[in-house]
């Protein structure tokens, strides 16, 4: 799997690459001057998938989906073949095939897009992984609840600026 660790306040510290078999200790990220310690102790359920974060020990993670930088122009150019269909403009054999062509694209950019978990205190983005099934998508209630430092609007909004990052 692989893993880009943030710190408590939302800091990309780097990306790591960790074999789940191994469970190493410590890690250091390429961006990062020091080792982070992984926290391995009850992150992992009896099927072997993720259950809580590694970097900081919370066990509040959600789903989210990575979606390729191409995905709005896609679905401008899909909101422009609605409109010229719409218009009626969508009876000769080029605009159709021009309107097929975008279909296939709109559903390369489905195809393409990963599934993902992302911890709600410290923002670290697990991909490539097996997820479980009682992993749920972002939730504003969830997200509240784990504020760090007692404001849970401070949380609340920088969770949201990372999730609108693509936590990337």
């Amino acid at each position: 799997m692989h893993v880009d660790v943030r710190t408590q306040d939302g800091t990309r510290l780097g990306r790591v690459e960790i074999d789940q078999a191994t469970r190493p200790i410590r890690v250091r990220p390429g961006d990062a001057d020091r080792d982070i310690f992984l926290e391995w102790d009850n992150a992992v359920d009896d099927a072997g998938n993720l259950r809580a974060c590694i970097a900081c020990g919370d066990s509040h993670l959600y789903r989210s989906r990575s979606l390729p930088q191409v995905t709005p122009f896609v679905a401008l150019i899909a909101i422009a073949g609605a409109t010229v269909s719409l218009l009626g403009f969508a009876t000769s054999t080029w605009v159709l095939s021009l309107l097929v062509v975008v279909l296939v694209i709109d559903i390369g950019v489905l195809v393409v897009a990963r599934t993902r978990l992302v911890c709600y205190r410290c923002g670290s983005v697990y991909g490539n992984l097996p997820i479980a099934r009682y992993h749920r998508g972002w939730d504003p209630t969830v997200a509240e609840k784990i504020s760090n430092d007692g404001d849970p609007e401070e949380t609340f909004n920088r969770l949201r600026r990372l999730d609108r990052e693509g936590t990337s």
